[in-house]
């Protein structure tokens, strides 16, 4: 074995042969760490012919999945786990992975391997008789060394093993340390490569730093079949898991969880969590929805507006695009003569939710004009619409869910495109469709 040095991009994973100051690839600077990387010795192999299949020939794969009970999390896998998957569950320190794993692997009821490299099995036990559980089938094994767990995958033979997490653990055949990228890469492509072979699902966690580098789901999100990420604000009870990528599903699905002393509860109506506490009598507020994968949410958009007193007036959003703001306060400054260029714009989703669907974008503006004139949107009405340049409101998609969604929570009227003309018709809620932003905006704030 030869061993060499190179430098690597903690960021994305790109490698150098010298260190760099700012990485070519992502563009993050004082991102290179050194590692070292062993190289096997070259050797003449002979090469052997492979066959190959034709596609018509092979029998398709059964897709039976693997249930977790947990309607939230099963949402957004696409039904379940498929056996031989690798699932990479990130997000900040202390949001709750460990909690949310602990929970999943209690409530498979089939041998499921929880291998921890950072706490004891006491320790474990302490967190299961917090979350209540009780499960015959759930093994724990506390081990950093990979050689060692995969024999005891063998071994025990589960239908799902959760790495916990993927910085403890090493291989024993390289000299970096453990939570280096080469030890991070190289043990993430062989649990890959064990699943595969042995078809279990194995679910790794993976921290990020409050610097969003480190190796985590950055470095490894290529090699890994799914890619899911745990967001919260900070303060806030509410969790959310998002789908960067799936291969065996959509990637539009979120699951809406709330931080409980007993662990984590599913959240099934979220438009009744975010409209809860909304007061109905303030300027600035107007209610959306928003599809996220298959499932309609209700949210209340706020917007304050503010003289400012500084050469440069300040656009701050939480939950929305602050350059996608820009542009919708171009919009109603240009098309609506709304003059914004003076004034500063706080814009808020709350919740704690992110959405980037610009079905919002109606809302959005009749917020920030709302919170301009000081004048109160209806509480009893919702607004859905895409806002293009020229201020035209755009056609949207799933409008038939939106309507009945807002329907059951007990709205009033609904504001929609008007080249949504084939959009479902109810006899309980007032349709109004609206062509221009200019148009919208004379028929709710008059």
């Amino acid at each position: 074995m030869k061993s060499r040095i190179k430098y690597i991009c903690t960021n994305c994973g790109y490698d150098s042969l010298r260190w760099l100051g700012r990485c070519p690839e992502c563009g993050e600077w004082q991102s290179f760490t050194e590692e070292i990387i062993e190289t096997k010795k070259n050797k003449d192999v002979s090469a052997k012919t492979l066959s190959a299949y034709k596609l018509n020939d092979i029998p398709p794969a059964s897709e039976e999945r693997i249930k977790t009970n947990i309607g939230e999390f099963d949402r957004i896998l696409g039904g379940g786990f498929i056996p031989g998957s690798v699932i990479l569950l990130g997000g900040d320190p202390g949001i709750g992975k460990s909690t949310l794993a602990m929970q999943v692997a209690s409530s498979i009821h089939k041998t499921v391997l929880y291998v921890t490299g950072e706490e004891s099995v006491q320790q474990i036990r302490l967190r299961s008789s917090r979350l209540n559980i009780k499960n015959e089938d759930l093994y724990i094994l506390a081990e950093t060394d990979l050689h060692s767990i995969l024999k005891t995958v063998k071994s025990l033979n589960p239908v799902l093993v959760i790495f916990d997490s993927i910085q403890t653990m090493s291989r024993s055949d390289f000299e970096n340390s453990a939570g280096t990228i080469t030890q991070i890469r190289e043990c993430t492509s062989r649990i890959l490569e064990e699943a595969k072979k042995a078809q279990f699902t194995a679910l790794i966690i993976g921290h990020v730093t409050k610097e969003g580098i480190i190796a985590g789901p950055k470095i490894l999100e290529h090699i890994v079949d799914t890619v899911i990420n745990f967001e919260g604000e900070s303060g806030s009870v509410y969790r959310i898991l998002r789908t960067q990528k799936n291969r065996f599903g959509s990637t539009n699905e979120i699951g809406i969880f709330e931080m409980m002393s007993t662990g984590l509860e599913e959240v099934k109506n979220p438009s009744s969590i975010f409209l809860g506490s909304r007061n109905i009598n303030n300027s600035g507020s107007a209610v959306t929805a928003s599809i996220e994968g298959t499932r309609p949410i209700l949210l209340e958009v706020q917007a304050l507006v503010t003289p400012s007193h500084y050469g440069n007036p300040q656009r701050i959003t939480t939950g929305f695009d602050s350059r996608r703001l820009s542009i919708l306060l171009a919009v109603l400054e240009r098309r609506a003569s709304l003059r914004l260029s003076a004034s500063n714009v706080f814009l808020n989703l709350a919740g704690g939710v992110r959405i980037d669907e610009p079905a919002i974008d109606l809302a959005v503006c009749c917020s920030v004009a709302s919170g301009l004139l000081d004048k109160v949107v209806n509480n009893k009405t919702v607004l859905v619409g895409e806002v293009g340049l020229g201020g035209e409101i755009r056609e949207v998609s799933s409008t038939e869910k939106r309507i009945l969604e807002a329907e059951k929570l007990g709205f009033q009227e609904i504001i929609i495109p008007l080249s949504n003309k084939k959009a479902f018709e109810s006899g309980s809620i007032k349709i109004k469709r609206v062509s221009h932003l200019t148009e919208a905006l004379r028929l709710i704030l008059g």
